[in-house]
């Protein structure tokens, strides 16, 4: 029998009483356990006063704050079905959502207002409850509503099979989609990552990337406070305040999507002590192993690789510190109570799980395990074909190795196949990461009339003096890339188009392909 994430909290409360457990960096906010959990309480019962009953959705669309802290575990203890947004959405995307997910009260805050402005007459039956600022009109005070609320509970009865959460993808390739998860299977995914990273009471962990998305919210927050450790909030990632923050707080672990610690790694080190950190943990998109070794070297932190997706918990694989150099490139093997089966792709539906591949052969991901998804909320065509024969199946292409470790090559959409060839794009953004001028970069298949598709690369430069000769000569002395995966074209942009886990939307980049080939 599982508890329930308010159980779990509830639990910590009365072991670590006293002892910090929030800190939020913008407001100056420090609450120990006992003190929030009377601010849990209050926004529980504001929660029900507002017509809030179990199984009705409660969403955000709020940056790094307490207020979503809180809000994440008052619908736990109620539940209530917790519903958080990505803040960066335009008015039209978290509208959709809305009227999907159709929750009861939507929290937010003065840096969404104009996305919430544009939106709030499409639906006249949800309160809109504003965490700072000045409150429109159309829209109540959220600590009003908390001043206004009993101290006290009722006692509801939330079972560890109750949902606990909708999380929207991060649409990628289209429109998202929302992924129940239940209370046990965040039960078991904390357990989970608190044994990988040996969280204790004593760590002090940054919360940097959004906690809308479920790597952070899951891997990290949850589980930190079900071992009674600190977060320490940041309101969004900010290299040089993440980097001040860790010597202030003195903070042991944090979560960060690559290009978090690339960014990281293109400050002035030397100007903080750094010496607090213990662990550090990347996922939500690959790491080029010359960045791996970068971080080691000037950040003196260890990290750990997960790999995984929302709907499964998401974690489904760690790749251990001492496992970085020696696996360099694998996604690690899979997690306890979790299997992983590579594959044979097919055209005409889901791959099927018994057509297994053997160790070396590329072909589809497909996952099972105790944290997987119920399934997408109003998608049963969808979710039937995602999890055929009780497997989710990822759309992640990949292979395993004699030992079990796992390598994941691409998405199946974004495979390359040049003359006949296949071409999988993150061993060619891996070369092109080992150049030191270049900051970032996403390598895709460009129509072409000879070769089917032509490897092309899209490259932020770190060194503007980068020119495309020189990647041509790097990518020729490599003895890592046979002559048809080298691109045969490069386009310097400023910035590549990534969502809010990290992944870089390759979607965009091809429709900006064929407005260059238009033009």
């Amino acid at each position: 029998m599982y508890l329930t994430i308010g159980e779990v909290f509830a639990q910590t409360v009365r072991k670590f009483p006293k002892k910090e457990a929030l800190v939020d960096v913008r407001t100056g906010l420090r609450y120990t356990y006992e003190q929030w959990a009377k601010e849990v309480d209050k926004l529980a019962s504001a929660f029900l006063k507002a017509g809030v009953r179990k199984g009705d959705r409660v969403s955000t669309v709020l940056f790094n704050t307490a207020e979503l802290a809180t809000a994440f575990f008052a619908c736990a203890k109620i539940g209530a079905v917790f519903n958080p947004i990505n803040f960066r959405l335009r008015p039209k995307e978290i509208a959709y959502i809305l009227a999907d997910a159709a929750p009861k009260i939507v929290l937010f805050e003065q840096a969404v207002e104009p996305q919430i402005t544009a939106i709030h007459q499409e639906f006249p039956h949800i309160s809109f409850w504003i965490i700072d600022g000045q409150v429109p009109a159309y829209a109540a005070s959220y600590h009003e509503q908390i001043q206004c609320a009993s101290n006290e509970l009722p006692a509801i009865d939330v079972s560890e099979n109750d949902l606990y959460a909708i999380m929207y993808t991060s649409g990628t390739t289209g429109r998202p989609k929302g992924v129940m998860h239940r209370h046990r299977d965040m039960i078991e995914q904390s357990l989970i990552c608190n044994s990988v990273m040996r969280i204790r009471e004593t760590e002090r962990g940054l919360v940097t990337a959004p906690m809308f998305h479920c790597a952070e919210l899951h891997c990290c927050f949850l589980p930190r406070v079900h071992a009674g450790a600190t977060n320490v909030i940041v309101h969004h990632f900010d290299p040089k305040q993440v980097l001040t923050v860790i010597e202030q707080e003195q903070i042991t672990v944090l979560f960060a999507a690559p290009t978090m610690w690339n960014m990281l790694l293109q400050e002035k080190l030397s100007d903080y002590d750094l010496s607090s950190l213990r662990i550090g943990l990347y996922g939500a998109a690959p790491m080029a192993p010359v960045l791996v070794k970068e971080c080691k070297e000037r950040l003196g932190i260890d990290l750990i690789q997960a790999y995984g997706m929302t709907e499964m918990g998401p974690a489904v694989t760690f790749l251990y510190e001492d496992e970085q150099l020696t696996k360099a490139g694998s996604a690690g093997r899979a997690c306890l109570n979790h299997e992983i089966r590579i594959v044979k792709p097919r055209e005409d539906g889901p791959s099927d799980p018994d057509d297994i591949l053997p160790p070396g052969q590329v072909g589809e991901i497909i996952v099972k395990g105790p944290c997987m998804m119920v399934g997408y909320y109003n998608r049963e065509d969808a979710t039937e074909k995602a999890m055929y024969k009780g497997w989710y199946h990822s759309g992640d292409l990949g292979y395993m190795d004699e030992d079990g470790y796992l390598y994941v090559a691409d998405r199946v959409d974004d495979m390359i196949i040049s003359g006949g060839e296949n071409v999988y794009p993150r061993e060619v953004e891996d070369v092109l990461y080992e150049h030191e001028g270049v900051l970032d970069v996403a390598v895709l298949g460009e129509p072409d009339a000879l070769w089917g598709e032509k490897v092309v690369a899209f490259v932020v430069k770190k060194d503007q003096q980068l020119t495309t000769e020189q990647l041509e000569a790097f990518c020729k002395q490599s003895d890592k890339l046979a002559p048809y995966k080298r691109p045969r074209a490069y386009y310097f942009v400023e910035a590549l188009p990534r969502n809010a886990s990290g992944k870089i939307q390759k979607f965009l980049l091809r429709e900006q392909m064929k407005k260059m080939a238009q033009s």
